[in-house]
């Protein structure tokens, strides 16, 4: 990476300024990310994706008992 130059003081402060808001940016995206990754580790959540092929097993599973019944 080539060092920039500098001619003034308000340079310097306007740089400093952006960086400071790109990793103010930064900070925020990663709290996000880290709240997304709790809500998808919920129980509840976990459970939701497995719902469907619970309720297929369970169904197949009452079915085949009242088909011995009868």
């Amino acid at each position: 990476m080539i060092p920039k130059k500098y001619t003034s003081f308000e340079q310097i402060d306007k740089d400093l300024k952006v960086l400071k808001l790109q990793q103010e940016i930064e900070r925020e995206n990663l709290k996000m990310q880290v709240q997304i990754t709790k809500n998808s580790l919920y129980p509840t959540n976990l459970l939701g994706g497995f719902s469907g092929v619970l309720q297929k097993l369970t169904l197949s599973l009452v079915a085949k008992k009242l088909m011995k019944k009868f």
